[in-house]
């Protein structure tokens, strides 16, 4: 267990390390041009880049499928008053987040010194042999069929349906965890190879670095507008909450995993009681911890739109990025809180929606895992904020959640988020 919980055996790790490796090798490469050994070497990197880009657009209908299918049958089977406000909460405050990251793309990465430049860029080889891995279903069908199967095993409580979508979803974590996440490196690698030799990863490297400081300042910008609005819905100080949560913050950025963070989490809201109930934290902090990803949301959204105005020169549609917002919202209910899960969960919009090939994926799942950490430390405080929410709607509308309900709903919570972290 120690060595799955070590950074150097953490996917992020992994990625960084095949970046670093990867522009190394273009650079010397492309010091090599022209040299039948460079050539050889060039033509083994583009193979390699096609067949594992081929091979995770494969898998993303199978990830639709195990991750949203599973998650809505779950939670019908648990529906209750509390737990659709606390659904509509996360959904409504994931989907903000996307908008607002939208609006700042919109108005800010114009202003960035992007220049998409062809001139004296070299060109790559040909694929040696393009061994194509079509998708058993479009992305969107994938979605529709896992929301409408979800939602009708559920309002039918048909046990043998659910209990199949759970067994899928441990095959697709299974899937994800020994075969897609190992070869991401790879394509990882090979991406950022090619795009050294060719030499425009040079000319763009401070404009990721500047983007990557942009949603940090986003995050806590988020932050403290949620944490405004729950003060003023609940009539309860937010900042009795706020003080408590430094430990949960930093316990995120250590682990990049809202799951591993949940012990932490709960501790920090328990001290901020009785601005926070303790029943509302004891329902609210485990399930918001699984459903409620503002942070990764916000970075994802912000960074489609970057790497799609770095690489093809334009922004996605209006009409696209609203489709992508919203159905965003809906893949970060179902992602599993581990490093990298929100975009892990929503590749199939990235590439379906949004059109991205092999080389925008990769860059997108890197520089996602460059700031995952900060991402993750987003999601599990302003998690502080809903409970808040909660609490002030339990307040007016006198309710407490009942005994029986609520330790069964924990139980299933937590043991989701213990399976999820062991296959981290």
């Amino acid at each position: 267990m120690s060595n799955n919980n070590s950074f150097t055996s953490s996917l992020p790790f992994k990625l960084i390390v095949a970046l670093v490796v990867g522009i190394l090798a273009g650079l010397g490469l492309s010091s090599m041009e022209g040299s039948a050994i460079c050539t050889a070497i060039l033509n083994i990197v583009v193979t390699v880049r096609y067949i594992s880009g081929q091979f995770i657009n494969f898998c993303v209908p199978l990830i639709i499928i195990g991750f949203v299918a599973p998650s809505i049958t779950r939670l019908g089977s648990n529906a209750s008053r509390m737990l659709i406000l606390a659904l509509i909460i996360a959904y409504l405050s994931s989907i903000g987040a996307a908008f607002a990251a939208t609006f700042s793309g919109y108005s800010i990465i114009p202003f960035l010194n992007i220049v998409k430049e062809v001139e004296g860029l070299k060109s790559l080889p040909d694929v040696l042999f393009a061994l194509a891995i079509p998708q058993i279903m479009p992305v969107i069908s994938a979605l529709v069929l896992a929301v409408t199967v979800g939602l009708a095993a559920a309002w039918n409580r048909s046990k043998y349906i659910i209990n199949l979508l759970e067994e899928f979803q441990k095959i697709v974590l299974s899937i994800v965890s020994r075969f897609l996440i190992p070869v991401l490196p790879f394509l990882i690698g090979t991406t950022f190879c090619g795009l050294a030799y060719e030499g425009s990863i040079t000319k763009q490297f401070p404009v990721f670095i500047a983007i990557i400081l942009i949603v940090m300042a986003g995050h806590f910008i988020w932050m403290a507008l949620l944490y405004f609005i729950a003060g003023v819905y609940s009539g309860r100080n937010p900042f009795n909450i706020i003080k408590n949560y430094g430990p949960a913050y930093m316990t995120a950025v250590g682990t990049m995993s809202s799951a591993a963070t949940l012990s932490v989490a709960l501790e920090c809201a328990r001290k901020s009681e009785p601005t926070l109930r303790d029943d509302m934290v004891n329902f609210g902090i485990p399930l918001f911890a699984n459903i409620h990803l503002c942070g990764s949301v916000m970075t994802e959204t912000f960074f489609v739109m970057a790497i799609s105005k770095i690489l093809y020169g334009s922004f996605p549609t209006v009409g696209n990025m609203i489709l992508f917002c919203l159905l965003l919202g809906i893949f970060a209910i179902g992602a599993p809180g581990v490093p990298g899960g929100t975009v892990m969960a929503s590749l199939g919009l990235i590439t379906g929606v949004l059109g991205f090939d092999a080389t925008g994926t990769a860059l997108m799942l890197t520089i996602f895992a460059l700031q995952d950490s900060f991402g993750t430390a987003c999601n599990v405080t302003s998690d502080g904020a809903l409970t808040l929410i909660l609490t002030g709607y339990a307040e007016k509308e006198y309710l407490r959640v009942e005994s029986q309900k609520f330790h069964a709903l924990c139980f299933k919570v937590r043991r989701n988020f213990f399976i999820y972290w062991l296959l981290s």
